[in-house]
C-alpha cells in the first residue's frame, strides 16, 4: 500500500462534503507531477485529505477505489483523475504549523513542495502523522 496527500479547500470541496458525497472523483489537477501522482495511486492506497488555504491541516483519510482514468474536463487528454472515499475523520486535526515543527514530519513533500495538491507520503510519515492525529495507521 502506498500513501498520499491531496489538497481540496474547502470552500470548494470541504472533507464535510466529501463524507456526504460518499465517494468522488478527484479531477481539476494540471500539474504534471501531480497528476503523475495521480497515476500512481493503486486501489486499497490511502490518503490523507487536507484542507488548504482555509484551515490548513490534515481533516481526514480517504481510500483510492478507482485507480487514474481520462479527466474529462481536460481537452488534450493528458490528465486523469481517480476515485476515492472517505474512510474516517481524524481525532485531532494536524496543522501545517505542527507538521513543520515535528522533525519526522517537516520534510514531507506538503512541506517541501508546497503548492503541489496531490503528494507521496513515505510509510514512516504516515505513521507518525497518524500517531499525531490518533487514527489507526
Amino acid at each position: 500500500m502506498s500513501y498520499w496527500l491531496v489538497k481540496s479547500e474547502p470552500f470548494k470541496y470541504s472533507w464535510d462534503k466529501f463524507v456526504a458525497d460518499g465517494r468522488t472523483h478527484w479531477d481539476g489537477v494540471r500539474n504534471y507531477q501531480a497528476a503523475n501522482n495521480l497515476k500512481a495511486m493503486k486501489v486499497g492506497d490511502r490518503a490523507f485529505f487536507y484542507h488548504s488555504n482555509e484551515g490548513l491541516e490534515i481533516v481526514g483519510i480517504a481510500e483510492v477505489v478507482r485507480e487514474a482514468y481520462p479527466d474529462p474536463s481536460d481537452e488534450s487528454g493528458r490528465f486523469v483523475m481517480v476515485d476515492l472515499k472517505p474512510v474516517t475523520p481524524v481525532k485531532t486535526p494536524l496543522t501545517l504549523k505542527d507538521i513543520k515543527a515535528d522533525p519526522n514530519l517537516s520534510t514531507m513533500a506538503l512541506v517541501r513542495q508546497s503548492r503541489l495538491s496531490v503528494c507521496p507520503i513515505t510509510d514512516a510519515e504516515w505513521k507518525g502523522a497518524c500517531q499525531r492525529m490518533g487514527v489507526d495507521a
